[in-house]
C-alpha cells in the first residue's frame, strides 16, 4: 500500500527542514512529523558539531534545535490566513548535556480550533513549554516559547 500524500509531504518536509542550513548547524535533526504537522520530535546527539568546550551539548545547539518548531507547525496547521511569529523564550538550563537530547513538541487540536476562532485582524498569543531530555528523560533544559498568532483573513 503506498503511504498518503499528507505522509510524503510531512516526510520531504522533515528532511528538508533538517537539512536546512540554518536549522542544520544546530546539529539537531526533526526525526518525527506527524502528517498534520500536530507532532515533532527532535534528537540532539552529542558530537563534534554540538560540544562546547567542556565536552558538554553547547546551550546555543540547544536552543537552536527547539527554537523554529511550534512556529512551523502552526504555520502548517494554519495556513496562509494567518501570521505566526515567535513573540518571547526562555531556556533554564538544569543539567549539562552530556548524550543525545530530545524534544516533543505538540500543537493540540483545541490549539488549533482557539486559532481559527479568531476574527480577521484579531490576535493572541500562546507559550509552549519544552523540556529538553535525554533518553532516560533526566531535563537538560526547559524551554518556553511564546507565539504569536493573528488571523489575516
Amino acid at each position: 500500500m503506498l503511504p498518503s500524500f499528507d505522509a510524503v509531504r510531512a516526510r520531504l518536509y522533515r528532511l528538508g527542514f533538517s537539512y536546512f542550513p540554518a536549522y542544520w548547524t544546530t546539529g539537531a535533526k526533526i526525526v518525527a512529523l506527524a502528517p498534520d504537522f500536530s507532532y515533532a520530535r527532535v534528537k540532539l546527539p552529542l558530537n563534534w558539531r554540538t560540544k562546547n568546550v567542556v565536552g558538554t551539548t553547547f546551550g546555543g545547539s540547544i536552543y537552536g534545535a527547539v527554537d523554529p518548531v511550534y512556529m512551523v507547525l502552526l504555520r502548517q496547521r494554519l495556513g496562509d490566513d494567518f501570521t505566526v511569529w515567535d513573540s518571547a523564550a526562555t531556556i533554564d538550563y538544569r543539567e549539562p548535556g552530556e548524550s543525545t537530547l530530545y524534544a516533543k513538541f505538540e500543537v493540540s487540536d483545541a490549539d488549533v480550533r482557539r486559532f481559527r476562532e479568531l476574527a480577521p485582524g484579531e490576535s493572541t498569543e500562546r507559550t509552549y513549554d519544552v523540556p529538553v531530555v535525554d533518553a532516560d528523560g533526566t531535563v537538560h533544559a526547559d524551554v518556553e516559547k511564546t507565539l504569536y498568532v493573528r488571523r489575516d483573513a
